[in-house]
């Protein structure tokens, strides 16, 4: 960890996503001679990216730096920290570290893409230092809503840094594992240059809550509830899985788990050894009709209302295996991720209609967060004593209130950095600054295969089409002189019906008639002087301001020129759409 060069000592802290959103965590440690990468996760697409499905970091910066990258240090198993794994070890082949849960979710992950035998991966556990270069990162134990998340200390040539990952303070958790408070403390006695700590419940007062407590709510359900139970809660939250299990076995139920990758992260805790009960409780989901509804709890995905999920197709009836009925009670054991409140109500709705009594937080301690509110976050500033404090992983005004928490602890403005994507964080010996430069960090958007390649002007172009529909002006001309041969042929796809359409279709074909002899001529043309792409711009704009006057609507315009021979076409009436 030797500062090797002859410059002084220098530090580059570079996040490349999770700031200002929710999701997409990566963030580059980097000196002279050395890179290590924390987290590489993707986020979902919002309202405004129509048929994307997910959204990932842009990795120009370390493609452009592979050859310092020394390995890639996960804290924890969410898809909004290991996610864009695949896309970016199809790219760049680098060491992976984490905990041995979060290792399995990414070997079944990298399985999936066949890549998994070509990527190192690196199985630590709690108290281990991994020294790659520059840098030495020991792994911390915390706790989260998954299991084996961790927090590192990340030793550099300027200082100690302490990543918390996504973490909250449970004196209680489900494995006996408390948050390693001692290990933080003892570094804030030998000084912290910086934290960059969890600031999602940053807006939240108070502590959260332990995780036990949706044990006990699910038991007082458990005792009450005469019928088939059906619960939805996030499928890496093994240790709520756990709950379920256990207090399934004491009312004599058997659990049978639906949906892929709640079947995928169960199977991955049975290998493990991380979930008990699982031999005389789970059974099958196709055996699930060999009992009673009273001797039944399926565990399901779907808690966010995603189209697909298995929650969301039993509420719509399209479920193959299970049909939701009014001797159903679901309980819905997770809050919405911000984005998924209009889906998830939907799919409340629906089940409701299905005649199914649906719960949710809003009507009982069914799920507790597993992030950190107020005083947790006050007191891990507390313990650590950092001489800098950047607040990560939360929207923007997350960010501001975390920072505004550590001003009520005496921090000042010069010592709290809220950041953005793509800033540069730089230390010095006797000095910190927010670099000039910004290195590359926006969305590459994911849609089925394709990585990369559809940009803003796609999404306008979607949107726009998914706003006002679409009218295609075909245009027969001879490919001798350039000139129009037949009337043209208008066709609309997800344009406002009216009454009249048919005779507004044909006002439109006599417009785009009249532009097509109206557009100037270019003398350099091939076809004597006849530009066919002006009269195509012309057709264009002459039907946009026509048909706004007529319906003030503005649908997209796609003048479609067809060149033909003359002498191959004969008059009539073409379907070219």
């Amino acid at each position: 960890m030797a500062n090797r060069g002859q410059t002084p000592a220098k530090l580059r802290v570079i996040p490349l996503g999770g700031l200002d959103e929710i999701g997409k965590n990566i963030t580059v440690f980097e000196t002279d001679n050395d890179m290590i990468v924390v987290d590489c996760g993707i986020t979902f697409p919002d309202e405004n990216m129509p048929g994307i499905d997910a959204v990932i970091p842009d990795f120009t910066y370390l493609e452009e730096n592979f050859s310092k990258i020394r390995g890639i240090f996960i804290t924890h198993g969410h898809e909004d920290h290991i996610g864009a794994l695949p896309y970016l070890l199809k790219k760049i082949n680098v060491p992976i570290y984490s905990m041995k849960f979060t290792i399995a979710l990414i070997r079944k992950k990298l399985e999936e893409e066949g890549i998994a035998d070509n990527v190192q991966l690196e199985e630590v556990r709690y108290g281990d230092i991994v020294i790659k270069g520059d840098f030495a990162v020991e792994f911390i134990r915390t706790n989260h809503s998954i299991s084996d998340s961790a927090a590192f200390a990340i030793m550099t040539p300027c200082g100690v840094i302490i990543h918390t990952g996504d973490f909250k303070v449970d004196y209680t958790p489900i494995d006996n594992a408390p948050i390693d408070l001692m290990r933080l403390a003892e570094l804030g006695e030998n000084g912290v240059l910086l934290l960059m700590s969890d600031s999602t419940n940053a807006e939240r007062k108070g502590f959260t809550m332990s995780e036990r407590t949706v044990g006990a709510a699910f038991d007082d359900l458990f005792s009450k509830i005469t019928g088939r139970i059906i619960i939805a809660t996030f499928s890496s939250n093994i240790h709520r899985v756990q709950q379920i299990l256990d207090i399934a076995k004491k009312y004599g139920r058997k659990c049978a788990i639906c949906g892929r990758s709640m079947v995928n992260v169960v199977d991955v805790a049975r290998e493990l050894g991380y979930l008990d009960h699982i031999e005389d409780t789970v059974i099958d989901i196709d055996d699930a009709g060999n009992y009673d509804d009273s001797e039944i709890v399926i565990i399901t995905t779907g808690s966010q209302g995603e189209p697909m999920s298995a929650l969301t197709r039993m509420a719509s009836a399209t479920h193959n295996q299970v049909e939701v009925s009014s001797n159903d009670t679901i309980i819905i054991s997770a809050s919405p991720i911000p984005g998924n409140e209009k889906a998830i109500a939907r799919m409340i709705d629906e089940l409701f209609k299905r005649g199914a009594n649906v719960i949710y937080k809003a009507l009982a301690d069914v799920h507790v967060s597993g992030h950190a509110c107020e005083e947790e976050l006050k007191l891990i500033l507390s313990i650590t004593r950092p001489r800098y404090f950047m607040p990560v992983h939360g929207e923007y005004r997350h960010l501001v209130h975390h920072a505004n928490i550590a001003k009520k602890l005496g921090y000042t403005d010069d010592d709290i950095f809220i950041m953005n994507n793509g800033n540069v964080l730089e230390f010095r010996k006797d000095d910190i600054v927010i670099r000039e430069e910004q290195v590359d960090s926006g969305n590459v958007l994911i849609d089925g295969l394709g990585a990369g390649d559809v940009g803003s002007v796609v999404l306008r172009d979607r949107k726009h089409l998914a706003q006002d529909g679409l009218i295609v002006i075909s245009m027969v001309v001879s490919s001798k002189t350039g000139e129009l041969l037949l009337d043209p042929e208008v066709t609309s796809r997800g344009f406002v019906f009216i009454r009249d359409s048919e005779n507004l279709l044909s006002q439109i074909a006599v417009i785009a008639k009249s532009a097509m002899a109206e557009a100037p001529t270019d003398f350099s043309s091939r076809y004597k002087g006849i530009d066919i792409n002006a009269k195509r711009v012309n057709v264009r704009d002459t039907v946009r301001t026509f048909i706004f006057e007529k319906t003030k609507r503005n649908p997209m315009i796609l003048p479609v020129i067809i060149e033909m021979d003359p002498d191959e076409v004969v008059s009539g009436r073409y379907d070219f759409i």
